[in-house]
């Protein structure tokens, strides 16, 4: 999925990418052991999903994803591709509400520290 997003996650990529937004390191398709979670702010714990058509026939299964994903911290939130294609400004607008919301972590485990520059 990096190497082929799709055109909804390919466009809010490149407004989260090498620290453009609000200068907060998103990394795209991470492993967050047994999920691939689309976009990671590591430092904030903070997850977006970016959802498709094949999402509106599986609540459960996100829900299911979404509630382990915050019993390990990280707070989640989801859009649709129809957002981020449609209203891109709003979605932008709820992620830096969510991120002036979300939990700042403890100490990160050993590897996951992200470099000082």
């Amino acid at each position: 999925m990096r190497s082929n997003p799709t055109p909804a996650e390919a466009r809010l990529w490149y407004n989260l990418r090498a620290k453009r937004f609000e200068a907060v390191k998103f990394n795209h398709q991470v492993v967050i052991y047994p999920y691939i979670a689309d976009f990671v702010a590591r430092s904030r714990k903070f997850v977006i999903e970016v959802d498709g058509d094949t999402h509106s026939h599986d609540g459960a299964y996100d829900g299911r994803r979404t509630a382990w994903l915050e019993n390990q911290g990280y707070r989640v939130i989801r859009f649709s591709n129809a957002d981020v294609m449609g209203n891109l400004e709003g979605v932008l607008e709820t992620i830096s509400v969510a991120l002036g919301t979300a939990p700042l972590p403890g100490p990160l485990p050993e590897g996951e520290r992200e470099k000082e520059v």
